[in-house]
C-alpha cells in the first residue's frame, strides 16, 4: 500500500481506538485510568453510540526489563509473573467497564507472528542499520544492561535514579549510555563497555517525514503538550535508535546471528495494537485489514508514551509502509494522589482492584470523579475528599435525585404509565429544546478530547431537569391542574430517557440500571445518541416505566476516613524506610518450656482445594495435603486471597491442633500467616523445590 503520510482515512466512519498497553508487573492504578483508559472508554462508547464502525484494542504489556525484575525482586519466573498480573488486570478492566472490543496480551502467539513478521519485512527492506555498539555490562551478573537494569543520572535534568531507557523526572527518552554515573540495578556495580551487535532503527532518516506530518499537519488539531514534545524531540535532532536487546525475555529477533537477542519491548509493544486486532477479527469473523488500512487511528496515552507513540512507532509504520498513520495521539498529563506522585514502588497509589473490592457498586463514582477532574492540560490532584464530594453533591444531590422524583412521582401518579401530554408552554417547549442541544454539546466536546468539559455539560443536563420540576412543582399543581401535571411529567421523562442515553459514555453502570427503570427494551428501537436531538418523543405516552431505584447512594465519612487511613499508614512505612527504620515489632509473648514446644506438630503441606465459605466474607475452605492425609482447614483469608491464587501453593501447617467447627465445617489444623512490610497477610511457606509434603519443622 502507498502511505501519503499528509492524507486522512477515506472511511470516515471507522475507527480504531488503542489504550496503551499497561506493563504486567503491577495492577491498575488511578492514574492508568485517568491518563488513558476512562478516556479512551468515554470515546469507544460515544462512537458507537454515535453508529460508527469501532475497534477498541488493548492488552497486557508482557515482555520488557520491568518484567525480568519484578521476577527477580519476587523470587519467581517473568511467566507467572504476567499470568498472575494480566489476570489482575484484564478482571478489574472487565468489572470496571472498560469495553475493549479485545484485550489481549503481548506472550500471545498471534502477536509474537506479528512482530516477527513486521521486524522481518523491515529487515528485508533494508530499513535498519546493523552496528556492533559498546553497550553497558555487568561482569559480576555476566550479562548486558539493557533499559532498566541500569541506573544513574539524567545527562539532561540531573535526576538521580534516571533509568536506562527513561527519565521519570523529566521524561526524556534515554540510552543506556547516556547515563552519568551508571550502576547496575542486578548487582548495584558499576558497569563496564562492552561490544554488541544490535540492529537500529535510523529515525534521523525520517526527520523531513515526522516534520511534515506532525509539524507542519498536526499543529492545530493535536493537543499542545503533545505538538510540543514532539516538536522538541524532533528540532533537538534524532539518533538510531535500537530495536533490539541482549535479553533472555521477549520475542527472539528473527534472522540469522541474533541468538541471545529480543525486540526492544517499545518495538514490540505497540505492534501489539495490531496482533490485538487480529485476535479480535479472526473471533468476530471480520477483516481486520481495514482497521489498519482505511480507518482513523487515534492513541490514548499518558504524556511518558508520547514519543514512542508520535516518534518511533510512526516512522515504524511508515518504514513498514502497510498500515495508516495515528489521526490524534490525545495524551493526558499525571495524576497526583493527595498532594503526592503516584508511585508503584512506594505503594502511594489507589489500585483499581482494590477499590472495587472497597466500592463494589461504586464504579460510575470513580470514573465520573476521574473525568471531572481529567489531568488534560496539567498534572491533576485525586483526594478521597473530591471523590466524596463529586459523589454526594453532584451524582446523588443533582443526577440521582432527578430521576428518583421523576420516577417516584410516575409511580405515584400514573402507576409508572407515561402520561399523555397536553398544550405545551413556552417553558416546556424551551425545556425541551434546550434538551435537543446537549447531544451536540457534549459531542463538540468530546470530539475534542475535552472530556471533562463533556462530563460538566452532561451534569448540566441533570440541571435542567432538576430547574425544570422545581419551577414547574408538579406536586403542588397535581392539586389544581391534573392536566397540566400530566405535561410536567411527560416533559420530565423525555429529559430522563436524554440522560438514559448520553450519559451512557461517562456512567455506564448507571445508564443501563436508568433504562432498566424507564423501560427502553420495551420499546420499538434502541435510542441511540442522535435520537435525542431528532427525535420529538423519547418516550411514548401509554408507556410503562419499571420500579425506582437509587442510581447513587451517598459516599460516608467513615468510608473515606479508611480510606485515608490506609494512605496515612503508607505515608509512615515510607518515612520509615527513609530513615533506615524497620517496622513495628510486636512484643515478645511470655516464655514457655521446650516441652511446650515439641508438643506443636508442624509440617509442610500443600494447597489442593479452596473455596469460599457460603455466607461468609472472610472464610475459606481448603483442602490440604499434609503428607500424613489429605484434610479440610478453615482459614480466615478470603479478604486477602482469591481462592484461585492459592491452588498448588506449599503452606506452613500446624496438624495437631484440635478440630473446630466453624459454620458447619471441621476444621482439622490451621495455616501459618504473617504480614509483611506492607501489611498485607503472606504464607509462611518453605522453599517448593526442596520441601516435600508431611516434612515436620523442628
Amino acid at each position: 500500500m502507498s502511505q501519503k503520510y499528509n492524507d486522512t482515512a477515506q472511511n470516515r466512519d471507522r475507527f480504531t481506538i488503542t489504550a496503551a498497553l499497561p506493563y504486567t508487573n503491577g495492577p491498575i492504578h488511578i492514574g492508568h485510568l485517568a491518563g488513558v483508559y476512562v478516556p479512551a472508554d468515554i470515546y469507544a462508547r460515544y462512537l458507537r453510540l454515535k453508529g460508527k464502525e469501532v475497534a477498541f484494542i488493548c492488552g497486557s504489556d508482557e515482555h520488557g526489563v520491568a518484567i525480568s525484575m519484578k521476577a527477580k525482586k519476587e523470587g519467581t519466573t517473568p511467566q507467572e509473573i504476567i499470568d498472575k498480573y494480566h489476570g489482575i488486570i484484564k478482571k478489574s478492566f472487565a468489572e470496571f467497564g472498560i469495553s475493549f472490543d479485545n484485550y489481549s496480551r503481548t506472550s500471545a502467539e498471534i502477536h509474537h507472528q506479528t512482530a516477527s513478521e513486521f521486524f522481518k519485512k523491515m529487515y528485508e527492506d533494508g530499513k535498519f542499520i546493523e552496528e556492533v555498539t559498546e553497550q553497558l555490562y555487568d561482569e559480576e551478573a555476566q550479562q548486558f544492561l539493557a533499559d532498566r537494569f541500569v541506573v544513574g543520572t539524567c545527562p539532561k535534568c540531573g535526576h538521580d535514579g534516571a533509568y536506562g531507557d527513561q527519565c521519570e523526572n523529566c521524561g526524556s527518552s534515554l540510552n543506556a549510555t547516556d547515563l552519568i554515573n551508571p550502576k547496575s540495578t542486578i548487582t548495584g556495580s558499576i558497569p563496564v563497555l562492552k561490544e554488541t551487535k544490535h540492529w537500529f532503527l535510523p529515525l534521523d532518516q525520517y526527520d523531513s517525514f515526522l516534520r511534515e506530518w506532525v509539524i507542519k499537519g498536526h499543529k492545530k488539531d493535536w493537543k499542545p503538550n503533545v505538538y510540543g514534545q514532539v516538536k522538541s524531540w524532533v528540532d533537538e535532532g534524532l539518533k538510531p535508535r535500537a530495536v533490539t536487546r541482549d535479553l533472555d525475555w521477549g520475542i527472539p529477533v528473527p534472522v540469522e546471528g541474533a541468538d541471545g537477542k529480543v525486540l526492544y519491548v517499545w518495538f514490540d509493544a505497540p505492534i501489539g495494537y495490531i496482533s490485538s486486532t487480529k485476535e479480535w477479527a479472526a473471533r468476530e469473523g471480520k477483516d481486520w485489514k481495514p482497521f489498519w488500512e482505511d480507518s482513523r487511528l487515534i492513541h490514548f496515552i499518558g504524556k511518558d508514551n508520547i514519543v514512542f507513540h508520535c516518534i518511533i512507532f510512526p516512522a515504524m509504520l511508515q518504514a513498514h509502509g502497510d498500515y495508516i498513520l495515528p489521526e490524534n495521539v490525545p495524551a493526558n498529563e499525571f495524576l497526583n494522589l493527595e498532594g503526592n506522585k503516584l508511585s508503584t514502588s512506594k505503594n502511594w497509589a489507589v489500585w483499581l482492584h482494590e477499590y472495587l473490592e472497597d466500592f463494589p457498586e461504586k464504579q460510575d463514582v470513580l470514573r465520573y470523579t476521574l473525568t471531572a477532574n481529567a489531568p488534560e492540560t496539567k498534572d491533576n490532584d485525586f483526594t478521597w475528599k473530591d471523590f466524596q464530594s463529586r459523589n454526594n453533591n453532584e451524582l446523588v444531590a443533582i443526577f440521582g435525585n432527578f430521576i428518583n422524583r421523576v420516577v417516584v412521582l410516575s409511580q405515584k401518579y400514573y402507576n409508572g404509565v407515561i402520561p399523555q401530554a397536553g398544550t405545551f408552554s413556552e417553558v416546556d417547549k424551551q425545556t425541551l429544546q434546550e434538551l435537543k442541544k446537549y447531544p451536540e454539546i457534549i459531542s463538540s466536546s468530546i470530539e475534542k478530547y475535552r472530556f471533562r468539559e463533556a462530563s460538566q455539560e452532561l451534569m448540566n443536563l441533570a440541571r435542567l431537569g432538576n430547574k425544570y420540576l422545581a419551577d414547574e412543582e408538579p406536586w403542588k399543581v397535581i392539586k389544581q391542574d391534573e392536566e397540566r401535571v400530566k405535561t410536567i411529567m411527560n416533559v420530565a421523562l423525555q429529559i430522563a430517557a436524554g440522560l438514559a442515553v448520553v450519559s451512557e459514555p461517562f456512567l455506564p453502570f448507571t445508564s443501563e440500571k436508568l433504562k432498566q427503570m424507564l423501560a427502553f427494551s420495551k420499546l420499538e428501537s434502541d435510542l441511540q445518541w442522535n435520537d435525542v436531538a431528532e427525535k420529538e418523543i423519547l418516550l411514548p405516552s401509554g408507556h410503562t416505566l419499571e420500579k425506582a431505584s437509587l442510581l447513587f447512594t451517598k459516599v460516608e465519612d467513615e468510608e473515606i476516613q479508611k480510606q485515608l487511613e490506609k494512605l496515612e499508614a503508607t505515608k509512615k512505612e515510607n518515612n520509615a524506610a527513609q530513615k533506615g527504620e524497620t517496622a513495628e515489632v510486636v512484643p515478645q509473648k511470655d516464655t514457655i518450656t521446650f516441652d511446650d514446644f515439641t508438643k506443636l506438630d508442624i509440617r509442610v503441606g500443600t494447597i489442593l482445594e479452596a473455596e469460599k465459605m457460603p455466607k461468609a466474607d472472610k472464610l475459606l475452605v481448603l483442602k490440604v495435603d499434609t503428607g500424613i492425609d489429605k484434610r479440610t482447614i478453615v482459614s480466615g483469608i478470603a479478604e486477602h486471597f482469591k481462592p484461585e491464587e492459592i491452588i498448588g501453593k506449599k503452606v506452613t501447617v500446624l496438624v495437631n491442633l484440635a478440630p473446630r467447627k466453624l459454620r458447619g465445617v471441621t476444621s482439622e489444623g490451621m495455616i501459618l500467616m504473617t504480614e509483611n512490610s506492607d501489611d498485607k497477610i503472606v504464607f509462611i511457606n518453605p522453599d517448593e523445590s526442596e520441601v516435600p509434603n508431611g516434612k515436620t519443622i523442628n
